[in-house]
């Protein structure tokens, strides 16, 4: 079973600098070090981030020996979009495809003025949640800070070709929930964070950022003191260590006292409160003990909690609520003081379940 580290195996950077990786003062001192004045750096990241460009010829403010020269040394995007599937509710699922043939999924959630990018952060993932698509085949690397960002700036560009009629629709909401551990790829993460945050890159504000994690406690006391008011969502699934192991083959080696000890010191330092996510399983964690269990943790922590209803995954067990089992449970945990939300459930006509697409495009064709 793999185990949680902190410093997993990265893809090996590329030998051109990539921009989606590099800060504006970065970038700055680049240009600078070639001979170039630091504001042409300004410029670059607008036409990427602002207009959406990929292609250096197309910055047709720049000197023409310096788009030949970032042409030959830089790149922005790399990944080929592999398929898209679209939902009847408008969820829209991009399959990635990187240059070393690796697949991500993220996915575009419109929501009237809301605009959402989930994003993913390994491919494949460590963890091995018994319910999920997503660690069915293990970890085969994480995601540099580049593609992580690269995934929010194809959803950006689907926001502009598809919603264009909504007048002036712009990528409005990050939640860091698509496949992957995000804290176990702590570095990229964080560096793709803070370009999707600032005003020279996509502009997404910090309180509209979500990370999600099924809970690292020395990365989430770390992300405490990044300066940054992301909101932190654990994913919880069990109210016990043994369902949770159980659910989680990563609990057995992390204790839930550590995982709530570290959530509350990140609410302690950060005053953002935390949400519990917890997928229903049917006739697994949804009992009246699970419910009471439930409530005492998201009491201690001063915690919201999202129900979510299961996305069936194919060969696997576990099974969807009803609607009836659903909101039964929701009832249990708000007599308890809990403010408890059933979160509705986006894109289930297209492999919704994090992994899904992705498990579907390396299954052989029968």
């Amino acid at each position: 079973m793999t185990r949680p580290s902190d410093h997993p195996q990265e893809l090996q950077p590329a030998a051109r600098l990539s921009l989606l990786a590099t800060t504006l003062g970065e970038l700055q001192a680049h240009l600078a070090e070639r001979g170039q004045p630091r504001y042409r750096a300004k410029q670059i990241m607008e036409w990427i981030y602002a207009k959406r460009v990929a292609d250096f010829e197309a910055m047709t403010n720049l000197p023409k020996d310096l788009r030949a020269e970032l042409a030959r040394s830089a790149c922005i995007t790399q990944g080929q979009i592999d398929s898209e599937a679209v939902s009847v509710d408008g969820t829209r699922k991009v399959l990635l495809r990187w240059p070393d043939g690796a697949t991500t999924e993220t996915v575009w959630i419109p929501d009237g003025q809301r605009n959402t990018a989930c994003l993913s952060t390994q491919v494949g993932c460590p963890v091995g949640c018994a319910f999920c698509a997503s660690g069915s085949g293990g970890l085969e690397r994480n995601l540099s800070a580049a593609e992580i960002v690269e995934q929010a700036l194809h959803v950006a560009r689907l926001i502009d070709r598809v919603a264009a009629e909504q007048g002036k629709p712009r990528l409005t909401n990050i939640v860091v929930m698509g496949i992957g551990e995000p804290l176990a790829n702590y570095r990229s993460l964080l560096t793709a964070l803070r370009i999707l945050n600032a005003p020279w890159g996509l502009n997404v504000g910090a309180r509209k950022i979500t990370v999600s994690t099924i809970g690292l406690p020395k990365q989430i006391r770390q992300l405490a003191h990044e300066n940054l008011q992301l909101n932190l969502a654990l994913s919880l699934h069990a109210p016990n260590e043994r369902l949770r192991a159980e659910l989680i083959p990563w609990a057995a080696h992390i204790a839930l006292k550590e995982v709530l000890a570290a959530c509350r010191y990140y609410f302690e330092q950060t005053h953002r409160e935390i949400t519990l996510e917890y997928v229903l399983l049917r006739d697994v964690n949804m009992q009246a003990e699970h419910a009471e269990g439930l409530a005492r943790i998201a009491k201690r922590l001063r915690a919201n909690v999202n129900l979510l209803r299961y996305n069936p995954v194919p060969d696997l067990p576990f099974r969807r609520p009803s609607s009836e089992a659903t909101y039964a449970f929701q009832k249990l945990l708000r007599r308890r003081g809990v403010n408890a939300h059933v979160r509705s459930s986006r894109g289930r006509d297209v492999s919704a379940a994090c992994g899904q697409l992705r498990r579907a495009a390396a299954e052989p064709d029968e």
